[in-house]
């Protein structure tokens, strides 16, 4: 967060918001990388797993007149700052009742933060075709046991929602796991 409050500026100067979720779609599609079973689909009626070679993450914006999920299409390739200007963009679109169809489509993953409306947990629901969600909930600030004391810590309460004939529960721990990993260490996200 201290990072994120550090450059914002500079982002917003050149059009966009460093949000949390900009930093989320960064991170989860280097996990995506890593745990390729996240961006799958399965085939029902042909019984395979459609292992997919891009990473369109989606993004559920509430607005008036309910949910849309607008895609930032490889997001694996973009660099931060790329990801946050297409997400004011997007958002922006939403709001003004201006998305296009194409904008809403491709998505093999999705987040959910509805940590701006404060809520403290989340457990999100898979959307067909795809195997997984990431849910975010309201940071908070909490005493964290750290070497004999308890330290103020920003906690920020992430769940998955997974397709269990899909993904097993170890799978999705681990995943979370390395979610949090590299939202600790920045560093290893050039690795």
């Amino acid at each position: 967060e201290a990072k994120r409050q550090e450059h914002k500026q500079e982002v917003k100067e050149m059009g966009g918001a460093l949000t949390l979720t900009c930093i989320l779609v960064k991170v989860v599609a280097e996990a995506l990388q890593k745990f390729p079973i996240f961006n799958t689909s399965l085939d029902a009626e042909k019984q395979q797993i459609i292992i997919k070679d891009f990473v369109n993450i989606g993004i559920a914006v509430d607005y008036d007149i309910g949910l849309m999920v607008p895609i930032v299409k490889n997001a694996n390739y973009k660099k931060l700052t790329e990801i946050a200007l297409e997400l004011s963009a997007l958002s922006s679109k939403v709001r003004d009742k201006k998305i296009t169809p194409e904008s809403l489509e491709g998505g093999t993953f999705t987040i959910s933060n509805l940590g701006g409306i404060g809520t403290s947990s989340i457990f999100p629901l898979v959307s067909h075709p795809q195997v997984a969600i990431l849910g975010v909930a309201a940071s908070t600030m909490e005493p964290v046991f750290i070497k004999d004391n308890f330290e103020p810590r920003l906690m920020m309460p992430i769940t998955i929602g997974f397709d269990h004939r899909i993904i097993n529960g170890a799978d999705a721990a681990r995943f979370l796991q390395y979610i949090k990993h590299l939202l600790q260490d920045w560093f290893l996200w050039y690795l």
